[in-house]
């Protein structure tokens, strides 16, 4: 059974609805781990050698994050920048996430029509999301497509827990190992295998 570590990063997370319902999701779950960056690391001072140790004991990673400035919050990208290092994660010799799944849970203001070609935001989430795939490709990994919850601003609180059951059965699913990854792969969004009003994958 794969192990999942999520790296969750919010610096505000008691004004996230959303987030607070899904990280609830995640949490005691079997084999997964929920990593909080901003509670480990108020001061920023990342712990390289905990962090890579993390990363070697889990087969799944997720960057669960809001959605800032089109990127993610200031201390998952200093993550980043720490503990993917040139001749760990990458390089001729850096093969220590080789073989490893990696994909984003993002929330969004915006809906999914202002995320398009002639939408507000003029590119798709993809298209954003770009830089995290080239990170996990760099880093040998396989990068999967998002679990993305769009509009966040505007959704009742029904919604928002209805996303929650969905993060959960997706959670549950990827550790059975029930979904297979050409079909992940194919997918253009994690969402797609996991509906509302149902607790087990499509």
């Amino acid at each position: 059974m794969p192990r999942i570590l999520i790296l969750f990063a919010h610096p505000v997370l008691e004004k996230s609805r959303m987030q607070q319902v899904l990280l609830a999701a995640a949490t005691g779950m079997p084999e997964v781990t929920v990593h909080d960056l901003y509670e480990l690391y108020p001061q920023f001072d990342i712990d390289i050698d905990r962090e890579q140790d993390l990363l070697t004991r889990h087969d799944i990673i997720i960057w669960q994050h809001p959605f800032y400035w089109y990127s993610c919050p200031a201390l998952l990208k200093q993550w980043m920048d720490l503990v993917l290092e040139h001749g760990w994660a990458y390089g001729h010799s850096g093969t220590a996430l080789e073989g490893k799944k990696v994909f984003n849970v993002i929330t969004s203001g915006a809906s999914t029509e202002a995320y398009q070609a002639g939408g507000f935001n003029k590119y798709s989430i993809r298209q954003y999301l770009l830089p995290f795939e080239r990170t996990a490709e760099l880093c040998r990994t396989t990068y999967w497509p998002p679990f993305w919850v769009p509009g966040v601003h505007r959704m009742q609180q029904g919604e928002i827990e209805e996303y929650g059951i969905r993060y959960f059965a997706l959670l549950t699913a990827l550790r059975k190992g029930s979904l297979r990854e050409e079909e992940i792969l194919r997918a253009p969004q994690l969402n797609d295998f996991v509906s509302f009003n149902q607790t087990t994958p499509l």
